[in-house]
């Protein structure tokens, strides 16, 4: 049996044993190294064993067992087995890393692919497109409740495996560590956006993103480059469908001190519902229900403060609406700083799935430069009624974590 797992979906596996691999189009242009990070709930490794790569491709446990790669074809094969029941006392997740050692950029790799076996099963995890980035944390397996699961991640990162090193606590040497902290130039045309963000361990940790800061009407797609555009003291997020159900909208919050707080109009599981946060930083103007318009919209009011690090509108269709498919209603979420650029998603990529009830068109990030906005358009599992999680990433942007919030409310 083969499934596909979207870009920051999970699925449990039927096995804790299992193997990932990778695979893309030989070329001498490039060169691509496959690494694994043994994590503990902090994502830090526990030493320098931690680190599973060419150079050191057994875990002491088992846990983990790199094979060499090889070329079949004009394919290259990177090959990892995985027993998560082996994994050390502390050790929760296994991060599934590439970098690309000849400073070229994943947008020359071609045909990149990457999936996981366990048993009879096959998940296939095919990335988005890629650009100038030398990085992929491309996956991780973890255990939740005795049961082992596979996260599809596919974030692309500038800073190679010295800064993943970094990151999850292994030792660097210092001056591979002033090489990877060298500042990045950035193009006259584009805007560079340093955000100090908090890390799990409290310190301030740096991401640099090479941005287009833009104006007038945008479209932005599924694996798309972010687009920076300027902070107004209010920004509306307007999310639209044709009628026929009703869909409703709401913000998933995360601030400075790495609180996530649900802006609803319904509650869920241990969350009350919650119209406005931070004296109307985040806002939302009620529920429309439904009518007989042709086109029906809800609208969430940002008037971000330094508090708030991103906002994550999520639309959402409660299992009492009916059914009811992100494709066949043209769900699409529209960004508009009311100083002439309004940036608009659309859920291009959703199937005819009526039992796929909650999307999440894109993230915004709040920053001094202006606000990032980053088109993921992700969708829940079939039948699941959970809300998103967020989480500081490794790179200092908030994730997203489809299905690990808490249960909805009936409504």
């Amino acid at each position: 049996m083969s499934q596909f797992l979207q870009m920051g979906a999970n699925a449990a596996l039927s096995s804790s044993r299992g193997k990932v691999t990778v695979s893309y189009e030989a070329s001498n242009k490039i060169d691509i190294s496959l690494t694994a990070f043994l994590l503990t709930d902090l994502d830090k490794v526990q030493g320098d064993n931690g680190i599973i790569f060419y150079n050191q491709p057994n875990s002491t446990t088992g846990v983990v067992n790199l094979i060499p790669a090889e070329q079949i074809g004009n394919q290259k094969i990177h090959e990892l087995n995985f027993d998560m029941s082996r994994a050390p006392e502390g050790i929760t997740k296994i991060t599934i890393t590439l970098t690309e050692d000849n400073n070229t950029g994943f947008s020359n790799v071609k045909n990149l692919k990457a999936e996981v076996t366990a048993d009879n099963t096959i998940i296939q995890l095919t990335p988005s497109s890629f650009t100038s980035e030398n990085g992929i944390v491309v996956l991780e397996l973890y255990v939740r409740n005795s049961q082992t699961k596979v996260r599809s991640i596919w974030r692309g990162f500038d800073s190679g495996l010295e800064g993943l090193c970094i990151n999850y606590g292994v030792e660097v040497e210092p001056e591979e560590q002033n090489k990877a902290t060298e500042p990045i130039s950035i193009p006259t045309q584009t805007l560079a956006a340093d955000m100090a963000l908090k890390s799990n361990d409290g310190k301030n940790t740096f991401a640099t993103i090479s941005l287009e800061k833009v104006k007038g009407k945008v479209s932005l797609d599924k694996g798309q480059k972010p687009v920076i555009i300027d902070k107004t003291p209010e920004i509306t997020a307007t999310v639209s469908w044709k009628t026929g159900t009703d869909y409703d909208i709401y913000a998933l919050v995360y601030t400075k001190n790495g609180m996530q707080v649900d802006v609803a109009m319904f509650g869920a599981r241990g969350v009350p519902p919650l119209r406005s946060y931070g004296n109307g930083a985040v806002e939302h103007m009620g529920d429309v229900g439904r009518n007989s318009t042709s086109t029906k919209t809800e609208v969430i009011k940002l008037r971000l403060n330094d508090d708030i690090l991103a906002v994550v509108p999520v639309v959402y269709s409660a299992q009492s609406n009916g059914t009811g498919s992100f494709y066949r209603y043209k769900v699409s979420m529209s960004i508009d700083n009311h100083n002439g650029t309004s940036v608009t998603i659309t859920s291009k990529n959703a199937n005819n799935n009526d039992r796929i009830y909650s999307c999440v068109p894109g993230i915004l990030h709040n920053t001094k430069d202006g606000v990032i906005i980053s088109p993921l358009e992700l969708y829940s599992m079939p039948n699941s009624e959970y809300r998103p999680k967020l989480r500081m990433g490794y790179s200092g942007m908030v994730e997203v974590l489809m299905d690990e919030g808490p249960v909805n409310d009936y409504k």
